[in-house]
């Protein structure tokens, strides 16, 4: 091995050896291979997405549809059985708040929690979130735990 056979590896190399636009003598001169006139025959041509050659795309063709409300709240769903299976872990003790969820990733840092009632809860829990549903209010209590709104 030595500089005077060095190559790349095989298959590495893709482009074409005739060099576009380089006159006529290269045989890819003249038009440099993009045709006669329109669109894509210019320099700086890019088609937008979703054209469809003129016609009206579909995003246009197609109606608007529905409402959306801008005050709207998203919120974060975390159920009972979340809840348990975690206490059955050993992964919480007492108290479930908003920094217990975001550390475990139920839940992102920016997020509205709301607590949800599937499943049952055993564990005696005081838990944090911003809304609650009136069935996991009620297991929470039922459970000897309290349910704080944030």
């Amino acid at each position: 091995m030595d500089l005077s056979n060095l190559k790349p590896a095989e298959g590495s190399v893709k482009n074409n050896s005739k060099r576009i636009g380089r006159g006529q003598g290269s045989g890819k001169g003249g038009t440099s291979t993009r045709g006669h006139k329109g669109a894509k025959s210019r320099s700086g041509y890019s088609r937008k997405i979703g054209f469809e050659g003129g016609q009206m795309p579909l995003q246009r063709r197609v109606p608007k549809f529905g409402f959306t409300n801008i005050n709207r709240k998203e919120y974060q769903g975390i159920n009972l059985d979340t809840l348990q299976q975690m206490v059955d872990d050993k992964k919480i003790k007492g108290t479930v708040d908003l920094d217990t969820i975001i550390a475990f990733r139920l839940a992102g840092k920016n997020e509205l929690v709301k607590i949800l009632g599937r499943g049952e809860l055993k564990a005696k829990l005081k838990v944090s979130a911003h809304k609650f549903t009136a069935s996991a209010k009620a297991a929470i209590e039922a459970a000897g735990g309290e349910a704080v709104t944030l």
